[in-house]
């Protein structure tokens, strides 16, 4: 089993490769051996579910990869949904999602397990899919907890996914607040923010306490950094220079056939930029 995060500072960033996203053109559990070639320490992906929990494990033990992240069950992916703790009819079946999440949790070593809140649906008031998503986390974030585990809620733009519950990183900030649960805690999409509000690095300073997992792709396309407008040199030096010591979950389509090259040309501008603000 791997090891579990414990949140240690980091010398610089620790790259998780999202799995759903990357090294596609092979079978789910071939990715893990092709991550580590191509240097990711971690991985992370939308769902673990479609694989038996000790097929998983293996795959990840045999590459010597930290499991990061993923998703509570995120109902019918291919059919367009994304998650459907903010369903009123689907509560029952949230909940037993949350107790299959944390038998995969516990099986990978994984202490972080996402909530995607989902589309709200025709008929239902924005009001009423809201109090269900909070009653929902109000369920999922001390189960979690008991279980040694940190359930994190995501933002994600309304362009890529028109009426999705949690819009923006503000937005799920005061979601936390309104579940009153210290066990709860934010995801920082930079793609989705980059969408919705840009002003990466100022945002995060606003929400920094409660952030403890982000992800990267650059903008326009969601492809690899360096391919947009991001100047991730930057943010990333910035954001571990301001105290974040998390995992960068890369959650991306990539568009080198040779493989994620940002990675060595990224990280040495990135530690070098770190050194000389801590410098000073």
């Amino acid at each position: 089993m791997t090891s579990r995060d414990d949140d240690d500072a980091a010398a610089r960033p620790r790259f998780a490769a999202n799995l759903s996203m990357l090294y596609t053109d092979r079978p789910f559990l071939d990715r893990f051996a092709a991550a580590a070639a191509d240097g990711f320490t971690g991985a992370e992906f939308v769902s673990p579910y479609e694989q038996p929990a000790a097929a998983v494990a293996a795959a990840l033990r045999e590459a010597g990869l930290t499991q990061v992240l993923f998703n509570l069950p995120a109902g019918d992916w291919a059919a367009g949904e994304r998650g459907i703790a903010c369903l009123p009819d689907r509560v029952a079946e949230f909940r037993d999602g949350v107790q299959r999440a944390i038998e995969y949790a516990h099986a990978l070593g994984c202490s972080r397990l996402n909530c995607l809140a989902g589309i709200a649906p025709a008929g239902v008031s924005p009001a009423e899919a809201e109090s269900t998503l909070v009653a929902n986390l109000q369920h999922a974030a001390p189960l979690l907890a008991d279980a040694g585990i940190t359930l994190l809620v995501e933002a994600v733009n309304t362009r890529d996914v028109p009426g999705f519950a949690v819009p923006t990183i503000a937005d799920a900030e005061r979601l936390r607040q309104r579940v009153g649960s210290p066990d709860l805690a934010l995801q920082y999409d930079l793609y989705h923010a980059q969408i919705m509000h840009g002003d990466l690095l100022p945002t995060y300073l606003r929400h920094a306490e409660h952030i403890q997992h982000i992800q990267i792709a650059d903008h326009p396309g969601r492809h690899e950094p360096g391919t947009g407008e991001i100047n991730y040199a930057f943010l990333l030096s910035a954001l571990y220079a301001a105290g974040y010591t998390g995992w960068i979950g890369c959650e991306y389509v990539p568009t080198d056939p040779a493989g994620p090259s940002w990675l060595t040309e990224i990280i040495p501008t990135t530690e070098t930029a770190r050194l000389t603000e801590t410098a000073h």
